[in-house]
């Protein structure tokens, strides 16, 4: 469900992310058209949400963590009707998971960042922190797909764009089922890195 702010939010920067900042998306068809899924992508910019969910509007909304912090600001209102759920960084939140996955058993689209903060530019993949499980977790655990994608872009917003993101075919995860959750979420996640890393190549 769309909720009104996120409508009003997309509706207004719409215009402005599809002729200034030349927004392509591919692989839409890639995305379920009904149910939950897990959805989730490189990370090198805060506005990576932006580009990430307009092209899903105006069926599908995006959920998010956000840091507690936040919340405690005025900003509160505005990050809940973006869809914003609440994560305590730098520790096992459990709450945010539970959330998460519940989330996405009663049909939401849950975005998690498997690099967990944004990627610094022109760093080596290799020396990259390792990629967190959440994101094959909540999918395994709710029991939806996990859905890859790529952005570019985002990092360079000064030169408005452009906007470039790719979503990929969900990552096999029928044969992880009934495994040890963390073996099953590890294998998971290597897929889906591997997933982020072709699409990628395709921006």
């Amino acid at each position: 469900m769309v909720s009104p702010f996120y409508f009003f939010v997309v509706i207004v920067s719409y215009p402005l992310v599809k002729w200034p900042f030349r927004l392509r998306a591919l692989g839409t068809a890639n995305i379920p058209r009904e149910g939950g899924f897990v959805l989730s992508a490189n990370h090198v910019s805060n506005f990576d949400p932006w580009p990430l969910g307009i092209p899903l509007w105006p069926k599908r909304q995006l959920r998010f963590m956000a840091k507690v912090e936040l919340f405690r600001s005025p900003l509160w209102p505005i990050l809940k009707g973006a869809g914003a759920f609440k994560v305590h960084r730098g520790q096992r939140d459990e709450e945010a998971m539970r959330t998460a996955i519940q989330l996405a058993r009663e049909g939401e689209v849950v975005v998690i960042f498997p690099e967990g903060t944004r990627r610094e530019k022109g760093l080596a993949k290799k020396f990259q922190a390792k990629p967190h499980t959440g994101a094959a977790r909540v999918a395994l655990a709710a029991g939806v797909p996990l859905v890859p994608a790529a952005i570019a872009g985002t990092d360079n917003l000064r030169r408005f764009g452009p906007l470039r993101v790719v979503y990929g075919p969900p990552v096999a995860l029928d044969d992880l089922q009934g495994q040890e959750p963390r073996e099953a979420a590890r294998v998971a996640t290597d897929r889906l890195m591997t997933a982020i890393g072709e699409l990628e190549k395709d921006l």
